[in-house]
């Protein structure tokens, strides 16, 4: 285990950053392009909240999470209140602090603004991108690991700002069935996190969670979904669950 670690958490020299950095914008390429899509997706139905290219650029440049922004705009959508839009957004995004837990040697003795910046761009693809190719033997770690995920989000905050302006040709983007197109993204985010039955436990405590307050009427959907993403985040750390 230890020789796994090491290598990837070196500081690499400029050149050899380079090459990874390169390399980890390259491999993740075809990723992006679907990204790409469901970023276009996002983008025309985010239009229909009354969000402009400026207010879905800065989204996307300062939150980054595909499947947060979705939830929270469809918050928006349903007649939630900001807060509770907000709230659904960081609950549901609350995973991701486990995810950059799992590879805290690749910012091991780094700066501060290395370490956030990278982990501002770690999503579910490069994470599990740079955990490939480490499984086959190559030494990756930081570099490896901004260069999928710098292109993951320039290619992002790209196609929703294009969905946005996209959607101003549309006249009734409903009868075009685009409103079932923000469902269909969050199905295609959700199914991609799904990394095998060790997900099984906290995706069921969320589910539960949800149900449960919303049939009990403890909580409308919206807190329900807030409430659910907790627990769930809380049952995959109490299961040390990567």
């Amino acid at each position: 285990m230890q020789e796994n670690v090491q290598p990837a958490s070196r500081v690499a020299a400029p050149q050899e950053a380079r090459r990874e950095f390169l390399s980890g914008a390259r491999d993740i390429t075809p990723i992006a392009l679907g990204v790409a899509i469901y970023g276009c997706a996002f983008g025309i139905l985010a239009a229909q909240t009354g969000l402009n290219t400026l207010h879905v650029g800065i989204m996307g440049t300062i939150v980054f999470a595909g499947g947060s922004q979705i939830v929270a705009t469809n918050q928006l959508l349903a007649g939630a209140g900001a807060l509770a839009a907000v709230l659904a957004g960081v609950a549901l995004n609350l995973r991701l602090l486990l995810i950059t837990a799992s590879i805290r040697d690749v910012f091991a003795g780094r700066p501060w603004w290395q370490v956030a910046f990278g982990a501002h761009v770690t999503a579910d693809e490069n994470w599990a991108l740079m955990l490939a190719a480490r499984a086959r033997g190559r030494a990756v770690g930081y570099p490896y690991l901004l260069g999928g995920g710098v292109c993951l989000w320039m290619v992002w905050i790209l196609s929703t700002v294009s969905g946005v302006v996209f959607a101003a040709a549309i006249p009734d983007p409903k009868s075009l069935g685009m409103d079932f197109a923000f469902t269909a993204a969050f199905i295609a985010i959700a199914r991609s996190l799904w990394k095998g039955w060790g997900d099984l436990v906290p995706w069921l405590v969320a589910a539960s969670v949800v149900v449960l307050t919303v049939k009990s009427g403890a909580a409308g959907p919206s807190w329900a979904l807030i409430l659910g993403g907790v627990c769930g985040a809380a049952s995959a750390a109490v299961f040390n669950h990567d």
